[in-house]
C-alpha cells in the first residue's frame, strides 16, 4: 500500500517536493489537502460501526488493559480505524466514537496500571533525542500565548507530567513559583538535580500537600493529555487546583491533523504510551464538562517554521501556513483553557476565545 501511494505521488508531483520533509509535504503540495480530506471521508464511510460487546469478541485484551466506552459522550459503539505498531513489538487498536468523533485506544490501559508504562528508564527517552529541541518548542508555545507566560513573578505554576524538568527550568527563568509532578521516579530525580528553586515530586497531585492545596495561576500539560486514561477525572482535578483567573495550557498531538489523514496507522501521534487523541472539535467537550469557561487555540506550523530555521523556500512556507490555518491547526494542538470569566477577561484579549 505504501509503495502504491508513493508511486501515485511521483506521478502527480514528480520530484519537485522530494527535498521537502515528509511532515510538511501534505501542506505544500497542490491539491494534497483536498485529496487527504476525501481519503478521510471515504475511510469513515467504509469503517464498520459495531457494539462494544461485538468489538470485545474481535480484539484481544492485554494484562493491564480494559475495554472502555467513549470518555467524551459515553457512547459504547465502536468504529475501528487504525492498528499502530512500533519498535519492540507494541501494537494497539484505535477506534472512533461514531457519535462525537473522539479517537481513542481500545482496549485502553487500566488507570491503576498506568505507572507500568513509565517505571523503567522512561527518563532516558525524555532526556535523549526527544529532548533535543524540547525547550525550543516550549518557548515557541509560550510566545504563542503571550502575555500569559511573559512574567511569572508572584504567580504559582504546576507542571503536570513534568518529566525531567525541562519546562520547570524555563518556568524558573521567567520567575514562576513552580512545582511539578510525574509518574516516573527516575525522571523526578533528574528534574530535581536540574532545578534551583522549582521542585518536582513523584506521584499524583493529591499525594503532595503543597500541590493538593491548589491556588495555581497556571497549570501546564506538555504532551501529557494523550497519556491520561481518565481525562474527565483529571480535568475536574485541574479545575479545582486553579485559582480564580487561572489558565490551563495544553500541548498534545492533534487528531484533526492532515498528517493523520495522510499516514493513518503510521501517523507520528500514535506512539507506544498514547491512549487518547483530541482535536479542536473534541477538546471543548472535555473542558466544558469539567467546569472550564473558554478555550483558545494557536496554530502549530512546526518548530522550524516558527523558529525561522526551516529550509523551505519563502513561498512554500507561506503556503504551509495558509494550509494549516485553513484546515486543522497542524500536527500538534496548542490550546489555552480558561478557568472562569475572570481568566477570559484577564488573558483572552489578544486571542480568539471560544466560550464553553
Amino acid at each position: 500500500m505504501v509503495s502504491v501511494k508513493r508511486t501515485a505521488a511521483r506521478l502527480l508531483f514528480g520530484s519537485r517536493y522530494n527535498k521537502v520533509p515528509w511532515g510538511q509535504r501534505v501542506y505544500v503540495r497542490p491539491g494534497e489537502r483536498l485529496m487527504r480530506e476525501a481519503q478521510w471521508r471515504l475511510k469513515l464511510k467504509g469503517a464498520r460501526v459495531m457494539s462494544l460487546e461485538e468489538y470485545e469478541r474481535t480484539v484481544p485484551l492485554g494484562e493491564i488493559e480494559e475495554f472502555v466506552s467513549c470518555m467524551m459522550c459515553g457512547d459504547s459503539r465502536q468504529q475501528p480505524l487504525y492498528e499502530p505498531t512500533g519498535g519492540g513489538g507494541w501494537r494497539y487498536h484505535v477506534v472512533r466514537c461514531p457519535s462525537c468523533g473522539f479517537l481513542y485506544r481500545n482496549p485502553n490501559i487500566r488507570p491503576e496500571r498506568l505507572g507500568d508504562l513509565y517505571a523503567h528508564s522512561y527518563s532516558s527517552f525524555l532526556t535523549g533525542s526527544y529532548a533535543a529541541n524540547r525547550q525550543r518548542r516550549y518557548r515557541l508555545t509560550m510566545d504563542a500565548f503571550a502575555p500569559v507566560f511573559e512574567q511569572g513573578e508572584g504567580r504559582r505554576l504546576l507542571d503536570f507530567g513534568c518529566g525531567a524538568g525541562l519546562f520547570l527550568e524555563l518556568a524558573e527563568e521567567r520567575g514562576f513559583d513552580a512545582v511539578g509532578v510525574d509518574l516516573s521516579p527516575d525522571s523526578v530525580e533528574q528534574a530535581n538535580a536540574r532545578l534551583t528553586k522549582a521542585r518536582a515530586y513523584f506521584g499524583a497531585p493529591e499525594d503532595v500537600p503543597e500541590i493538593a492545596a491548589g491556588g495555581f495561576d497556571v497549570i501546564t500539560l506538555w504532551s501529557v493529555l494523550a497519556h491520561l486514561p481518565r481525562p474527565l477525572e483529571d480535568f475536574e482535578r485541574f479545575r479545582r487546583l486553579l485559582a480564580p483567573g487561572g489558565v490551563l495550557l495544553i500541548l498534545t498531538v492533534n487528531a484533526g491533523s492532515l498528517l493523520l489523514k495522510a499516514y493513518e496507522s503510521a501517523w507520528s501521534g500514535f506512539t507506544k504510551n498514547h491512549l487518547m487523541f483530541y482535536s479542536s472539535s473534541t477538546l471543548p467537550t472535555l473542558l466544558g464538562r469539567t467546569g472550564f469557561r473558554g478555550v483558545a487555540y494557536a496554530p502549530h506550523y512546526g518548530d522550524t517554521i516558527e523558529a525561522g530555521t526551516s529550509q523551505l523556500p519563502g513561498p512554500l512556507r507561506a503556503r504551509l501556513r495558509r494550509a494549516v490555518e485553513s484546515t486543522d491547526g497542524g500536527n500538534m494542538m496548542r490550546a489555552l483553557a480558561f478557568a472562569d470569566d475572570e481568566a477570559i477577561s484577564r488573558w483572552g484579549g489578544r486571542m480568539r476565545v471560544r466560550e464553553l
